[in-house]
């Protein structure tokens, strides 16, 4: 993918916040050297920001749907 590929993993971290629950939403992997030294000139965190906030979004729309039992 562009603008390059890679595996990670993704882990959810649930914590509750009085009648809510707080969703932390992280990536991690390990980068090549090339990886790295993008990282150095570019903001990873905004380049897949935008992605994250939208499945944020998408799971919550989903789990205020769901009937609480």
């Amino acid at each position: 993918m562009r603008p390059f590929a890679g595996t990670s993993t993704a882990a959810f971290t649930f914590r509750p916040e009085g009648e809510r629950t707080a969703v932390t939403w992280s990536l991690e992997g390990r980068n090549s050297f090339p990886a790295k030294a993008m990282g150095l000139v570019m903001n990873m965190d905004k380049m897949i920001g935008d992605d994250f906030e939208k499945g944020l979004v998408q799971m919550k729309a989903i789990a205020e749907a769901t009937p609480r039992s």
